[in-house]
């Protein structure tokens, strides 16, 4: 992150400095000026304005997660994972370590699923007998983080609601549809290069259903006229996430736990989560501002557009790009990117949609790599980035595609 925050800043100069010199333009460096004081207060009142909401999903998701709802997600995820794992033995404790990680990413509690993730990269080192080589059991493991298959986006929404969407969470389901396709390309392809029997009837079972699921829901859009499909799609949000605010409040009532000081600790986190990513916010949104000022961005979209029109695509697209190409290399990077993207086209613009749903589509390929596989010493990731970028690329195809159909 170090190196892209630092080629944005110089990039910008280098641009500024040569219209300066070609042009004339003697407003150039000004405009650079202004974009980093201007930034760098939208980026502590962005922060400061997802105090609220982070902190009270993540007191209602803490609640959810004392209740026993991540366990019991956990349990229902084994039988998959015990075929799609089969170099860790039946009852080792990485397969518990690797479901209780799933389940708390799906469910959006990155602060219990991290540690969780980490546990079980070290228990499948155990069973790694090339130390410095990563396993195909780590590399699938690694496979599933990096496709980001999330439950509910809680930041995405909280950020659309900061930068002004009449209905922040209208991106709920295309999300959903999204990190699904990530998914389930980046299972299929990490299978198929370990020769793992996807068809068994078990993986078919967990994978068919919840195709036909997500092939249900596709096929409902599809069926409604435009007017309607978004109408639809605000109901079933609505229904959905408030019913799971009632369902995580129910379990922790019937456990007789304390709800709310349950969500008071869980608040707690929220609100310290959003207190620390203020100095990260400000630097990344004013190095793509002072990146956007420059012009810089103007000629990477343009030469983009440029490329696709050649084909008679729909150039539109084009303009959440930057979000997706950032993806994979940084997650604050593109959180940023999303951020710039609302501001300059606003937030329930098409391309305000679709940076959205490329945003919650997948996760960070290259951190999640270093971050886990650093964590045990692995050196050598063999294929766990050409099958973590498949998932990225599926994502972000599919986010392209829902993005036509539901906000085009």
């Amino acid at each position: 992150m170090n190196y892209i925050w630092l080629a944005f800043f110089f990039i910008a100069f280098i641009v500024a400095l040569a219209k300066l010199i070609i042009t004339g333009d003697g407003q150039v460096f000004s405009q650079l000026v202004k974009a980093v004081f201007d930034t760098s207060d939208t980026g502590f009142r962005i922060a400061l304005f997802l105090t609220g909401i982070l902190a009270f999903w993540m007191g209602i998701m803490k609640v959810g997660e004392r209740a026993g709802l991540v366990q019991i997600l956990a349990r229902l995820l084994r039988p998959l994972f015990r075929k799609i794992f089969p170099g860790v033995p039946d009852g080792h404790p990485a397969l518990g370590s690797i479901t209780l990680n799933i389940a708390a990413n799906m469910l959006g509690l990155d602060n219990a699923a991290t540690p969780m993730g980490l546990k079980a990269m070290q228990e499948l080192q155990e069973l790694n007998p090339q130390k410095d080589t990563a396993s195909d059991a780590q590399i699938m493991f690694l496979v599933l983080n990096t496709s980001g298959l999330t439950l509910i986006p809680i930041s995405i929404m909280a950020y659309r609601a900061q930068m002004g969407a009449a209905n922040p969470t209208d991106v709920f389901i295309p999300i959903l549809i999204a990190t699904f396709f990530s998914t389930i390309v980046g299972l299929i392809v990490t299978a198929l290069i370990q020769r793992i029997k996807i068809w068994d009837w078990v993986v078919a079972a967990y994978l068919g259903g919840i195709s036909l699921v997500i092939a249900a829901m596709i096929a409902l859009f599809l069926s409604l006229p435009p007017q309607k499909m978004q109408t639809v799609s605000d109901v079933a949000t609505g229904v959905i996430l408030f019913g799971l605010i009632i369902l995580f409040l129910l379990a922790g009532f019937v456990k007789k736990r304390n709800v709310y000081e349950d969500f008071i600790e869980g608040a707690k986190d929220g609100f310290n989560i959003a207190i620390k990513i203020v100095p990260y916010l400000v630097a990344i949104l004013v190095s793509i501002a002072v990146f956007r000022a420059s012009g810089s961005m103007d000629y990477i979209i343009n030469g983009l557009g440029w490329f696709f029109s050649l084909f008679g695509i729909d150039t539109e697209f084009v303009k959440a790009l930057p979000t997706a190409f950032m993806k994979p290399l940084s997650g604050s990077g593109a959180r940023a990117m999303m951020i710039e993207a609302m501001k300059t086209y606003g937030a329930d613009s098409f391309v305000g949609h679709l940076v959205s749903i490329i945003q919650g589509s997948t996760d960070t390929t290259f951190y999640v790599l270093a971050v886990y596989f650093g964590s045990v010493g692995i050196r050598n990731s063999r294929y766990a980035v050409l099958a973590g970028l498949a998932a990225d690329l599926a994502g972000i195809i599919a986010a392209i595609l829902i993005g036509y159909l539901m906000f085009g």
